[in-house]
């Protein structure tokens, strides 16, 4: 079990409520990074690879007027943004030179697909089983949008969009639309979006007011982490400051296979509402089992002061509410009693539908492909990222099940299990499938605006 230890007295960001001389830059932080993403929504991801370097530079000085910087402004592109990436061998492919690109970190730079066995990518999920381009040398730059609707997408993507078809030398290789589903939930049925943290310096609440803001260097690199300390930063200063990272995940979901374990599992449709919310930690409408453990509240999960306000070592350590095993408190176990630190694992968490909804009450797969292309942000690939997936989401140690998975994220093989603590007796759910099934990931770095600028400005 990895654990990481540290002070966490560290200096305050720039806010209203900063600490003299230090400041958080945000108008230098690409929009995407910390902006929480609209509802409703609709959006756009490209992977482009870069044949000619120069060409590609040429792409990041036409990009840079269209890339949202800091916070949401008010003019008629409001809450619509443009941001732009780079896999490592993107950067490779613009030219950045070679002691820069061996500043990055070992997980950047090995990629997603060849930590396919420390994120749990195995089975249907391995890397060998993924869509093209995903994994690939050839996947250099992701350039996403997302706005409230269609015509202000068109708009943000207007100016990108036009730069790449003037410019030979770089090519749209792979796009993937997303959009909010009818109902306003994920695929499998539940409200999303709701619970992301404060972050010192950045000017946006957290969404649950018993968080105390998580220090701002374990999201953007140049700031101070949960250790007191800077984390590591690219070379040179200008390339690595106001930086972060993304895995970025295309996560299919099986949404008939989840519908036909509720369906064995329970013998009412109410219990099979209460099975699904027990493994997920939350009620369809979005509401907390910790704040309504007997049933939904739609009232509860639809106001954005109440529904993401609590935490379990006070109200619920034992999980007679929500289950330690629940999705949701496996990926952010707030203050439960643990192994580690959890606010040394914190991730910003994206997630976005694609694909058509499976009809209301059908149990049988229709072939449509849906579910979620997920991008999760942090200063500490292996820290955060990694660590949740192997230590949280892969291994049931840390709460006290050794062998029992995320039941809903986790990659099961048909044996996997669930404990759902009950009185007088616990329930343990066995012969788990697994319901989301990962079709490709990128590790990504996002720049800053004036890295941004370094890189199109580079000679060589």
């Amino acid at each position: 079990m990895k654990t990481y230890q540290g002070d966490t007295a560290i200096m305050d960001s720039a806010t209203s409520n900063s600490v003299p001389g230090v400041s958080l830059d945000i108008d230098d932080i690409q929009s995407g990074a910390l902006h929480p993403r609209p509802a409703p929504y609709v959006g756009r991801f490209f992977f482009l690879r870069v044949d000619d370097r120069h060409a590609g530079r040429a792409l990041l000085r036409w990009l840079l007027p269209a890339i949202g910087r800091g916070l949401p402004g008010a003019g008629p592109n409001q809450d619509a943004w443009v941001a732009v990436a780079f896999t490592y061998q993107g950067l490779r492919a613009l030219g950045v030179p070679q002691d820069s690109l061996d500043s990055f970190p070992l997980a950047f730079q090995q990629g997603m697909a060849a930590r396919a066995d420390v994120i749990g990518d195995t089975g249907e999920s391995d890397p060998a089983h993924w869509e093209p381009p995903f994994g690939s040398p050839d996947v250099h730059i992701v350039l996403s949008a997302l706005s409230p609707d269609g015509a202000r997408l068109e708009n943000a993507l207007k100016r990108a969009l036009a730069a790449q078809k003037e410019l030979p030398g770089v090519e749209v290789i792979w796009q993937h639309e997303v959009h909010q589903l009818p109902t306003g939930r994920t695929n499998f049925g539940f409200r999303d979006g709701i619970s992301y943290p404060s972050i010192e310096g950045s000017g946006i609440p957290g969404s649950n007011p018993r968080e105390t803001p998580v220090k701002a260097g374990e999201f953007i690199l140049g700031y101070p982490d949960e250790t007191g300390n800077l984390p590591p930063m690219p070379r040179p200063e200008v390339l690595g400051r106001n930086g972060t990272y993304l895995a970025l995940r295309k996560l299919h979901t099986k949404v008939a296979a989840w519908r036909q374990y509720l369906r064995a599992n329970t013998s009412s449709p109410e219990e099979e509402t209460l099975l699904g919310a027990k493994m997920i930690g939350r009620w369809p409408s979005g509401a907390p089992l910790t704040l309504s453990p007997e049933h939904d509240d739609a009232a509860l999960g639809a106001d954005p002061r109440r529904n993401n306000d609590f935490l379990y070592r006070k109200d619920d350590d034992r999980g007679f509410k929500c289950p330690a095993s629940a999705h949701i408190r496996r990926v952010n176990p707030r203050d439960s009693t643990i192994v580690g630190e959890a606010r040394l694992h914190r991730i910003i968490r994206r997630g976005t539908s694609y694909g058509p909804p499976l009809p209301e009450g059908v149990l049988e797969d229709d072939g449509a492909d849906r579910g979620l292309i997920g991008v999760f942000i942090c200063a500490h690939l292996d820290r955060q990222f990694e660590f949740i997936k192997s230590e949280w989401v892969n291994d049931g140690n840390f709460i006290g099940y050794p062998g029992e998975k995320d039941p809903v994220a986790g990659h099961h093989d048909g044996t996997g299990s669930v404990t759902i603590p009950e009185r007088p007796i616990r329930r343990r759910l066995r012969n788990l499938p697994s319901f989301v099934v990962t079709r490709g990931g990128e590790y990504c770095f996002l720049p800053g605006l004036r890295a941004l600028r370094w890189l199109a400005e580079l000679e060589n």
